[in-house]
């Protein structure tokens, strides 16, 4: 099973079983993880991976299911 979870201030956490594609259908090398980081605020230098620049760049987003 796949579990994500939208972090307060912060990125994606993708755990689990997972593949992740670019827009053309290419794949990530991300065999062996059980947990990735996605980047939300934009800012990130390792995109779509999370580098922790939404601390520095001030990212307030409080997300309620």
């Amino acid at each position: 099973m796949t579990k994500i979870t939208v972090l307060n201030d912060g990125p994606v956490l993708v755990e689990g079983d997972f593949a992740l594609h670019d827009a053309t259908g290419k794949l990530f090398e991300v065999s062996g993880c059980t947990t990735i980081a996605l980047c939300r605020c934009g800012h990130s230098d390792k995109k779509p991976f999370c580098d922790g620049a939404h601390k520095k760049n001030a990212l307030h987003s409080e997300v309620k299911a």
